[in-house]
């Protein structure tokens, strides 16, 4: 009887490391996969920080033409 439950706990025991190496290797790749996923989001943060500096940018131009035809317009009257 014991020669069966040594059996029974070196199988459970294997199946055990098979299972925990199946596990940790699947969090290995959910969490390569969101270091990617992280990459591609700062790339865009990057690149949205850059299009809002640019269209500030051309507002304040915008601006600044504004009031200077404002300027004129009062400076008419």
């Amino acid at each position: 009887m014991s020669g069966v439950v040594a059996a029974i706990l070196i199988v459970l025991i294997a199946v055990g490391g098979v299972t925990i190496g199946v596990v940790t290797y699947f969090r290995l790749q959910r969490h390569r996969a969101d270091a990617v996923a992280m990459a591609n989001y700062r790339k865009l943060a990057e690149e949205a920080v850059g299009r809002q500096e640019a269209v500030e940018s051309r507002l304040r131009e915008l601006d600044s033409r504004l009031a200077e035809i404002e300027k004129m317009l009062r400076s008419i009257d």
